[in-house]
């Protein structure tokens, strides 16, 4: 039997033009564009056989829609982030108390600083960026906690952009896109790089669901890119979250119900509207 994947979501906060920026200038977002939008991004993951459960708005938390950050969950255990950004913190009890019917939770405490977007999970491999984001001390807790269940963590510098993931992520067949100029790769050892385009820096945060990489569809040079080395790819159109700096992977935690190793994933084909 396969394992049921689930994505905790959360809904668009009506506060989200207040949303920090760190790197891009401010852009009018189009709140209900960005809840289509959101649909959409829920719509797709369901197509592909994903249980969506999404958590209600945070009304005062303008980046709750990027519901990544506040936790790392792994099969045995959801650790909860003591987020890099203390306006975020609040952000953290109610997808705490939603991760409770899966996992046992446990906490962060001070000094760790660590955001769910700097870990990158591949197997029993877990990828940290050291960013502004996230601490040493934040790494180490993060490893005191993992290192029971033989998870080996491996940290990566993140100098050009906020979190790992905005400029790394896996795309299967142990392949990652990446864009070189904002995180250093020599921590990526034995593994196929796959650049993103030149001219869409910000294409590196691509979701793998099955065999299928969802791309932001803004970023058709880097699709054509990954479909020439026989990716199949599938476009997402989330042009109000990319104006808060956000990606695919961050409106989402994606686990396994029961907690199994990552290669029992399913394998799922589906077209998403």
């Amino acid at each position: 039997k396969m394992m049921e994947l689930i994505a905790l979501t959360r809904d668009v906060s009506p506060s989200i033009e207040r949303c920090q920026l760190t790197y891009l200038p401010r852009q009018p977002i189009d709140v209900e564009k960005a809840i289509e939008q959101h649909r959409a991004y829920e719509r797709c993951l369901r197509q592909r056989g994903v249980r969506v459960v999404r958590l209600p708005s945070e009304p005062d938390c303008p980046d709750a829609v990027f519901v990544e950050d506040t936790a790392v969950v792994v099969d045995e255990i959801a650790i909860m982030a003591r987020m890099g950004s203390d306006r975020r913190q609040p952000e953290v009890r109610s997808v705490a108390a939603a991760l409770r019917h899966y996992r046992p939770v446990t906490f962060l405490r001070a000094p760790a600083r660590l955001d769910g977007g700097d870990v990158l999970r591949v197997g029993r491999t877990v990828y940290v960026g050291a960013s502004r984001r996230t601490n040493r001390a934040g790494i180490e807790a993060l490893e005191k906690l993992l290192d029971p269940y033989g998870y080996r963590l491996i940290p990566i510098e993140v100098t050009g952009c906020l979190h790992l993931k905005t400029a790394c992520s896996f795309i299967g067949r142990q392949t990652f896109l990446v864009n070189r100029a904002w995180i250093e790769t020599s921590a990526l050892r034995d593994v196929d790089l796959i650049d993103v385009h030149p001219q869409e820096p910000w294409a590196a945060n691509a979701l793998l669901i099955g065999d299928v990489v969802l791309l932001p569809a803004a970023f058709r040079r880097t699709r054509r890119r990954l479909e020439a080395r026989g990716f199949r790819v599938h476009p997402v159109d989330i042009s109000e979250f990319q104006k808060a700096e956000g990606g695919l992977t961050c409106l989402s935690i994606i686990f396994e119900k029961g907690g199994s190793p990552v290669a029992n994933r399913p394998s799922m084909d589906a077209t998403c509207s």
